[in-house]
């Protein structure tokens, strides 16, 4: 069980072009789990983590409805923003500027085999990071990703959750909303979920400027004790 995981900071980068690089990887280990399994061969699959900041960018799960995104081409050309339908489970979410987005590309055979235990894990890495900036962040029955307020009407979402997984290798990831323009989430029903407000970490502890690094890196440390993982760059 190769429990090291390699990590990559891809910086700004368009949606399309980090979609298609995580597919590669994904096909990669993938790749090397079908060879192990017809060869009877016993080739150690890696692990990948890539953080990632996207340019305005609405996306849309498999079993998303449409309706969700409440603007159509020309005005999100207006808004300098693009959309796309994409191989998550999920409706639709928004990423851009100011959010860190977490594409998580591991081989559960190398930590263990339940994708449920895993979204737990990423919600659990995002909690334990907000409390070290005083928030109490919590799951909402029913609802992915990580919540504040929850059960009272000032519910809001600060991080979302979608991930894909084949023979237990996964991609896609998490978007924790650190110094997020709040105005594009105006754009969607965010997750499909009417009624539920959306927030961000600046805004939550009123700093005008959160350092993303300093959020990177304890989402980090949470990650390599949760999944017992040691990170290589």
């Amino acid at each position: 069980m190769n429990k090291e995981v390699i990590l990559q900071d891809l910086g700004l980068k368009d949606y399309k072009e980090t979609w298609d690089y995580q597919e590669q990887i994904f096909k990669e280990i993938l790749d090397i789990k079908i060879k192990n399994r017809r060869e009877d061969a016993q080739l150690v699959t890696p692990n990948h983590f890539l953080f990632v900041e996207h340019p305005h960018v609405y996306t849309l799960g498999k079993s998303g409805d449409m309706s969700n995104l409440l603007v159509d081409e020309k005005q999100l050309k207006e808004k300098n923003a693009t959309f796309y339908k994409i191989n998550r489970g999920g409706d639709i979410t928004y990423h851009g500027p100011g959010q860190i987005v977490g594409y998580p590309i591991l081989d559960l055979d190398n930590f263990f085999t339940d994708i449920h235990k895993y979204l737990r894990f990423l919600e659990e890495m995002v909690i334990l990071t907000l409390a070290e900036y005083g928030l109490k962040a919590e799951r909402s029955k029913g609802e992915t990703g990580v919540w504040l307020d929850v059960g009272t009407p000032f519910s809001r979402k600060i991080c979302a959750l979608g991930v894909r997984a084949s023979r237990w290798v996964t991609m896609h990831g998490f978007a924790l909303n650190v110094n997020a323009n709040l105005g594009y989430f105006d754009l969607m029903i965010p997750c499909g979920i009417k009624d539920k407000a959306v927030t961000s970490l600046n805004v939550e502890i009123g700093q005008k400027e959160v350092s993303m690094e300093e959020v990177k890196e304890k989402l980090l440390k949470h990650f390599a004790i949760l999944f017992e993982a040691e990170f290589t760059r």
